[in-house]
């Protein structure tokens, strides 16, 4: 079983999973005291602890997103972000790497997914010829 992630940690895990996301660069347009990550100008994760905790808030499926806040106590509707559609991300019981990469990863495809296909980031080696 997986360690339950310090929300420091939580932090870092997140951070890392997304500079491994083609064309995703972390800004500080609030100040220093936030972390987030964009892609194309479009944020897909940010990282604060202006709540007095460090937590992320990341985009999430309104459905996904309650199913989530049921099954862990620490995953809150998004910290000044649209309720429905984001997340914020604390410490807490069962929250891993494992659980932190995956919401990170789909919160991006998420974003990109709203992207014309041009502007969209190829990923996994495709071209744009190859599906």
């Amino acid at each position: 079983m997986e360690e339950t992630l310090s929300g420091a940690r939580i932090q870092q895990v997140a951070a890392a999973a997304a500079r491994q996301l083609p064309w995703a660069t972390c800004t500080h347009p609030f100040g220093e005291e936030h972390d987030v990550y964009k892609v194309r100008e479009k944020v897909f994760l940010m990282a604060t602890d202006v709540t007095g905790e460090p937590i992320i808030t990341l985009k999430a499926q309104p459905d996904a997103s309650e199913v989530l806040r049921e099954e862990f106590p620490s995953i809150r509707p998004g910290y000044h972000m649209n309720k429905r559609h984001w997340i914020s991300v604390a410490e807490g019981p069962g929250v891993t790497a494992e659980l932190i990469e995956e919401l990170v990863v789909t919160s991006y495809d998420l974003v990109v997914s709203t992207m014309v296909v041009s502007r969209q980031p190829i990923r996994f080696g495709l071209g744009p010829d190859d599906g």
